[in-house]
């Protein structure tokens, strides 16, 4: 059967599918049709596993076993169990189930998996009188579920685990390019015809070296999937291993066919980034294709040989305003190459287009990329005198004379007319200037250390800016216009650095993603509020560490902590905490899963003057860690309870959802209260509905309106909150 002509699907990063077609047509495929994120396509098993084994730029390749109606659960669950998955899996083989997309009928992922799981399980069991054993984690068989609209696609997994995890990375560095993404962008920019002709490969900024081992990868003809010990198809019933072995033992015949040259040149300022490239050179075999060392841009010369390509993935987080030392640092990348590397291509992935323009060089080709959830852009240059621009400062202007820009500065102007002397007057430090004001320029926009001295240095307002992310209706090009007009005009209305100006895109999380690291620079400023100190981060997090919508919150849980002891849920960085210290508890009890989080907690703490053995910080799953305390009855007098929306962190037991769970969270926070005590419940998720009839033997007072600051009153949802309290 290893001849039959099959269907096929590979996913790729988007920005990567034109170039996983053409790998796709060298390995024989054939029909080929290629959509953003994925490319379908007709082929033998042969080709199949040349996919798994071959392609560079792949995510995933799944085996179609069809379409099938998912109007409804019922209708999903019947068509898997009439399948015959004895021809799938043998009696004994482990099985996991994995789904994406969704419809009205099958709104959860999860809920996806489970029906998927739940009628293979059941067809086994009444073929065969046993039931698979479910192994999450490297199964025999993974299938997979993709839900899209009234249809839903079925398929055998034969990846098992994403290809982008060569398995040669030892360790990521500051936000690591995703092998699969470096190698696509080294195909789109023409490495292999470079490598062909004797050019190098240079990365100045090489990071942990991914352009640099993929690049090599290419240059050895090595299949970067060789020495991955785990794929989905081992423990499929219809594999082939003599030909898998068969094909392995051509691809390592054409790897020792390549002598080594060391055309793959890399360097860091930082040491650890150069020790972590030549770890991962070597973990991946091509140590003799490199050479990388300790070397700034300064420093930056072309290296001996032919004119080669540049390949870079410069420092940017996810912002639209240049972070502190980037605009230099572009410049001074724009300049080195402009001086010393004529006659070169350079091919440059930046998140930040806008910190682009810094460079100095205009762009032949420009390709979006999604690096993870990043939105990336691939810019290609031809070094010579042609493609020199004007400076970043003559293209800003430009941006800010734009009447857009100008209508938005107007807007920016009044809000503050509005806005500042009410912070002065309420002796408030940190607030929203503008949310969302004018729908085409949908940015919500705080400013820090609004007037006063900073704790670590001289006193200057920062900027944090949060875009929320456009639906995919609207253009996007007309979208980063925008961004790049507010960026032109924030600095000069709101009188800051373009250094102190922070920002991130705003879209839905998943799981705990919005306590995710974003960087790793660890810069932190100390600001206030209510009389007190905190610590924020505008680079490393989606959230700076202070909610700024939670204010009066804050004021009122400070307001009843007198003599109490209190307990925070959910703590985070400890905001609502510090606030009741300050406010007399007698003790505080924090909870996060966190430890990032909690050591946040424990210096801000530490900065207001708390400490000791009346302040504990836990680190546990909350629901976890209400049930193991509810033998000990009632210990708190005041409790504040504010969960994620929705959470599946690998490091918690189950799923959250909190319009699902709320009544049993608070239930469960209500046995650790005391008789005359009050719990504070809070949420973000605007949607939120409080079941009250299920609450309906408790005191439940509303007091979302008058917790909305008058910063926040455009966007009066942001949160709602309630006090509970025994009957």
């Amino acid at each position: 059967m290893s001849d039959n002509v099959r269907y096929w699907i590979a996913t790729a990063p988007v920005g990567a599918a034109s170039v996983l077609a053409e790998e796709l047509a060298q390995f024989g495929a054939h029909d080929i049709r290629e959509r953003s994120h994925d490319v379908k396509f007709q082929g033998t098993l042969e080709v199949g596993y040349r996919a798994c084994l071959w392609s560079r730029t792949a995510t995933r390749v799944l085996l179609s076993l069809g379409s099938i109606d998912a109007g409804s659960s019922k209708s999903v669950y019947d068509a898997v169990k009439r399948i015959d998955w004895r021809e799938h899996l043998a009696t004994g083989a482990t099985l996991a189930c994995d789904c994406s997309g969704g419809n009205e009928s099958i709104r959860h992922t999860i809920y996806g998996s489970q029906l998927l799981k739940d009628a293979v399980c059941d067809n086994l069991r009444d073929a065969t009188g046993e039931r698979p054993n479910i192994k999450p984690e490297r199964p025999d068989v993974l299938l997979h579920l993709h839900v899209e609209g009234p249809t839903a696609l079925l398929s055998v997994d034969f990846s098992g685990e994403s290809l982008h995890r060569r398995g040669y990375r030892a360790e990521g560095g500051r936000a690591p390019l995703k092998e699969n993404v470096a190698a696509a962008v080294l195909l789109r920019a023409g490495w292999p015809g470079i490598c062909e002709r004797g050019g190098i490969l240079l990365d100045p900024m090489c990071g942990s070296g991914t352009f640099l081992t993929e690049g090599a990868l290419i240059a050895a003809d090595a299949a970067p999937a060789l020495d991955r010990d785990y794929f989905g198809f081992t423990g499929w019933r219809g594999h082939d291993a003599g030909l898998w072995l068969q094909l392995c033992a051509e691809a390592r015949e054409r790897r020792s066919a390549r002598p080594a040259r060391r055309c793959i040149v890399g360097s860091d300022v930082d040491p650890d980034a150069v020790r972590m490239a030549l770890v991962n050179g070597e973990r991946a075999g091509v140590a003799d294709w490199l050479h990388v060392e300790k070397r700034s841009l300064a420093e930056l010369v072309p290296p001996k040989g032919e004119a080669g390509l540049i390949a870079t993935n410069p420092p940017y987080g996810e912002r639209i305003g240049a972070e502190s030392g980037l605009p230099a640092l572009y410049s001074e990348l724009g300049l080195t190459l402009r001086d010393r590397f004529q006659g070169w291509q350079a091919a440059i992935l930046t998140g930040n287009p806008p910190l682009a323009r810094n460079l100095g060089i205009y762009a032949k080709r420009t390709h979006r990329f999604y690096n993870g959830t990043i939105e990336c852009r691939l810019l290609r240059f031809e070094l010579n005198a042609a493609s020199e621009q004007r400076p970043a400062e003559e293209v800003r202007a430009d941006w800010s004379s734009r009447p857009g820009a100008q209508m938005f500065a107007n807007r920016l102007r009044k809000n503050l007319q509005r806005l500042d002397p009410w912070a002065e007057r309420e002796s408030i430090d940190c607030y929203r200037v503008y949310d969302a004001d004018m729908p085409e320029y949908a940015f919500a926009i705080d400013l820090y250390g609004q007037g006063a001295r900073e704790l670590t240095g001289p006193g200057a307002r920062h900027v944090y800016v949060q875009e929320y992310a456009p639906p995919k209706t609207v253009d996007q090009e007309s979208a980063r216009e925008r961004r790049r007009e507010v960026l032109a005009v924030l600095p000069e209305v709101l009188a800051v650095p373009i250094s102190h100006v922070h920002s991130r895109v705003r879209k839905p999380q998943k799981g705990s993603e919005q306590y995710e690291k974003r960087d790793t620079q660890a810069e932190r400023h100390a600001v206030q509020e209510g009389g007190l100190k905190f610590w924020v981060n505008f680079r490393d997090y989606l959230d700076t560490g202070l909610f700024l919508d939670h204010r009066i919150v804050r004021a009122s849980l400070r307001e009843w902590a007198k003599d109490a002891d209190f307990l925070n849920l959910f703590c985070y960085t400890g905001s609502a905490t510090v606030y009741a210290a300050a406010g007399g508890a007698r003790s505080t009890t924090g909870v996060d899963l966190s430890n990032t989080y909690l050591d946040w907690a424990h210096e801000n703490l530490l900065l207001n003057g708390f400490g000791g053995a009346n302040h504990e910080l836990y680190r546990a799953d909350c629901l976890q860690w209400l049930e193991e305390q509810e033998p000990k009855g009632p210990s708190f007098d005041l409790v504040f309870l504010d969960p994620p929306t929705f959470s599946n962190s690998k490091r918690m037991d189950g799923v959250l959802d909190v319009q699902r769970d709320h009544v049993g969270m608070i239930r469960r926070s209500l046995k650790l209260l005391r008789p005359t005590g009050r719990l504070v419940f809070s949420t973000n998720y605007t949607r939120f509905k409080l079941d009250a009839e299920a609450l309906a033997d408790l005191r439940v007072e509303d007091i979302s309106a008058q917790t909305i600051p008058k910063d926040f009153e455009r966007h009066a949802r942001i949160h709602r909150c309630f006090c509970v309290r025994f009957n």
